[in-house]
């Protein structure tokens, strides 16, 4: 069978837009004289829908495009992923659903068995899941139809399942001669591999061709990679799709020609990842320019040279606001990597606007010595300055913290946190400086002091990050043990860590989540981020020690 595949980027809600790109597809699989086209996972709707789900008429509407792109159909198939309703009550209202569509109607209707609902999945919540599955007739080809997590449970890949049901291997053991699989997984570091092992495995193990055809795009927080892959019956890869990017691709199943895994460098791969999420999110929410703070530190830097990339320098605007405390090093650096990058470039010193703010509360502070109020002080006066910009001229203020420091609460709410987008708040600081380097590989972009010098906040004199937290190789590990991987603070200071510094970690982690509450949305490019993936209680009184 001779397919093609197009990983589209769909937006949520827009239903008419997402019709008309799958129109585009269909028309262009047509010209290109295959027997099927593939979408992925709920293309018409966008992944994920979350709460739209609850409102009718949404699901009316998107029910409605499922009739026209049938009745848009010729001896062409169209596989597409759309929300169904579930006619078998008590039960949830609605299913994820696949329609296999041809010669003006919609031929067969299968559901989703598996519904994720752990990190940032929640589809037992809207879903209604299958209780069967059986192929379906197509073209004298029996089609075992999945979707998304249907085929991340076999018993001979993962160690630890999550469900009783292998989806897939029922549809073999019941006769498919293709798995077909749509799909919206979300991209991690690390993703890639682990997709492409476990397809693989499956395929080895069927010995049926295999179709996957993922999502691409950003959606809130989530990043889909695209990254498409199709395996014959002797479970070589014979069709991949790109990587970060739409795609369309027309494979033969019964190829004997392998293709080359695509291995791309991880920082390579979190870079086109970052581009891609803040440039989804700007367009997608109705915004064309972003203005953030450059302090003439590694995080400000690395975050203005995703912008420039995403959005064009055109539509960049870096603002340094510097107080008595920065280094004339600092303001240098803000300096040139503006100049580096060709963006709007603006100097608003905070001096004036604190010394003001200070005399004001001199009468309620008479006594006590300046401190961290004093500091946040400084913090927050930059966040209504920037708010400011983004209010006249009508951009996004980009937060430019990262993972490290929102984990530690090294972070000033309404002040450096202000902001519509967290882009770095899933990378560690390491990974930030490993970014920082992947971006410089070919001439210097970002300056080499940004990089070198000590991390600092510049919030009085002589202040450095590592004054009160341990190295970032220590923090950063202790935050991947206890955050990522959830290992008790015994396991981690067994495992060869400092146990004072496991013990300061970890108090500072939980003592600050109501600072991350009230974080603006982050993009997650790590197995666990801080976000709707973790859903920590507030108002709690659990302590590891």
């Amino acid at each position: 069978m001779k397919i093609a595949l197009a990983q589209l980027n769909t937006t949520v809600g827009d239903l008419s837009g997402n019709e008309a790109k799958i129109l585009t597809a269909y028309h262009r699989a047509v010209a290109a004289g295959v027997e099927l086209l593939v979408l992925p996972e709920l293309a018409i709707t966008g992944y994920p829908p979350r709460d739209l789900l609850s409102r009718a008429h949404f699901v009316e509407q998107n029910l409605a495009v499922l009739d026209r792109l049938a009745a848009a159909t010729g001896p062409v198939g169209l596989l597409v992923g759309f929300v169904g309703r579930n006619p078998h009550r008590p039960g949830r209202e609605s299913t994820n659903s696949a329609a296999l569509l041809q010669n003006g109607r919609i031929l067969a209707v299968r559901h989703k068995t598996l519904l994720p609902t752990y990190d940032v999945f929640d589809e037992d919540r809207y879903f209604e899941p299958a209780t069967e599955n059986t192929p379906v007739q197509f073209n004298g080809h029996l089609l075992g139809l999945t979707i998304c997590e249907d085929i991340w449970n076999d018993e001979d890949f993962w160690a630890d399942r999550r469900y009783r049901r292998n989806p897939a291997m029922d549809l073999v053991a019941e006769g498919a001669t293709i798995l077909f699989n749509i799909s919206a997984s979300p991209w991690h570091v690390g993703k890639h591999e682990t997709r492409y092992r476990m397809l693989a495995s499956l395929a080895a193990k069927t010995r049926v061709p295999l179709v996957y055809c993922n999502l691409v795009g950003g959606n809130d927080e989530l990043i889909f990679d695209g990254g498409s892959l199709v395996f014959n019956q002797h479970a070589q890869l014979v069709g991949q799709g790109g990587s970060f990017a739409e795609d369309f691709q027309v494979v033969d199943l019964a190829s004997r020609q392998p293709v080359a895994l695509a291995a791309p460098v991880a920082a390579e791969q979190v870079h086109q990842a970052l581009v891609l999420g803040l440039r989804d999110y700007l367009h997608k929410c109705g915004f064309t320019a972003a203005v953030l703070g450059l302090s003439g530190g590694i995080d400000s830097a690395v975050t203005a040279c995703l912008a420039v990339v995403a959005l064009g320098a055109e539509n960049v605007m870096g603002v340094s606001l510097p107080s008595q405390y920065s280094s004339q090093g600092s303001l240098d650096d803000a300096r040139i990597l503006a100049e580096n990058l060709n963006i709007r470039y603006e100097v608003i010193p905070i001096q004036p606007p604190f010394d003001v703010t200070k005399q004001q509360l001199k009468g309620v502070f008479a006594g006590r010595a300046e401190d961290l109020a004093e500091e946040n002080i400084q913090a927050r006066l930059r966040g209504v300055i920037l708010m400011a910009i983004s209010n006249k001229f009508g951009s996004l203020l980009l937060t430019t913290g990262n993972k490290s420091e929102m984990a530690v609460g090294y972070c000033t709410l309404y002040g450096d946190m202000s902001g519509g987008l967290a882009v770095i708040s899933d990378l560690p600081k390491l990974m930030v400086y490993e970014l920082a380097r992947w971006i410089n590989r070919d001439r210097e972009v970002i300056p080499e002091p940004s990089i070198t010098k000590p991390p600092s906040a510049e919030l009085r004199p002589g202040q450095t990050d590592q004054d009160s937290l341990p190295p970032y190789e220590v923090l950063d590990a202790i935050l991947e043990a206890y955050v990522v991987r959830q290992q008790s603070p015994a396991q981690i200071i067994a495992a060869g860590l400092p146990e004072a510094a496991v013990r300061q970690v970890v108090q500072l982690i939980n003592r600050t989540e109501y600072k991350r509450r009230q974080a603006a949305p982050g993009l997650k490019v790590t197995t666990k981020a801080f976000g709707v993936g973790r859903r920590i209680p507030v108002a709690q009184r659990f302590r590891e020690f």
